[in-house]
C-alpha cells in the first residue's frame, strides 16, 4: 500500500496519487520510465491534450531554412487541411516545405512529456498542387 503525499502545488489542498494511466502498453513497447503522480485537485492530465498534430512551413533560401506560419489541430486530416491553405496562400516565387508532427503526452516521462514524431513531409508540385509523403 502506498503513502499518500500532500501536494506542494496547490498548498496542501489536494493529495497526490500514483497512476498508471497507459503504463501496461507504454512498459510494451519500452516507454514506461515510471507511474505519474497525478494530484487530485489540481489540473491534471486530464485538461492536458492527450495528443495532437503540429504541422509547419519551412522556407528555404540561400541562408538556410527559416521557420513560417504553424499550427495545432487536434485531428490529422485537419492539420493536412490547415497545412494545405497555409502552403497555397505562400507567394509562388518563395521555396517552401511543410511537416507534420503527431505529438503525444507520454505519462510518466517526466516534466516535459510531450514526445513527437514527423508523420508527414508537404510539397508544392509545379502545378501548384500540394502533396504529402509519408514519413515512417
Amino acid at each position: 500500500m502506498t503513502t499518500p503525499v500532500r501536494c506542494t502545488e496547490c498548498e496542501g489542498r489536494g493529495w497526490k496519487i500514483v497512476t498508471r494511466r497507459g503504463h501496461v502498453a507504454a512498459s510494451g513497447l519500452g516507454l514506461a520510465a515510471s507511474a505519474q503522480e497525478d494530484c487530485l485537485y489540481c489540473a491534471g492530465p486530464a485538461d492536458t491534450p492527450q495528443e495532437g498534430f503540429e504541422w509547419e512551413i519551412r522556407i528555404l533560401g540561400e541562408g538556410g531554412e527559416m521557420p513560417g506560419p504553424g499550427g495545432w489541430s487536434a485531428f490529422q486530416a485537419t492539420s493536412m487541411d490547415q497545412l494545405r491553405t497555409a502552403m497555397r496562400g505562400m507567394p509562388r516565387e518563395i521555396s517552401i516545405k511543410g511537416s507534420i508532427r503527431h505529438k503525444f503526452y507520454d505519462f510518466g516521462a517526466g516534466e516535459n512529456a510531450w514526445a513527437q514524431r514527423e508523420i508527414f513531409l508537404a510539397y508544392v508540385d509545379p502545378a501548384g498542387a500540394v502533396r504529402f509523403e509519408r514519413v515512417s
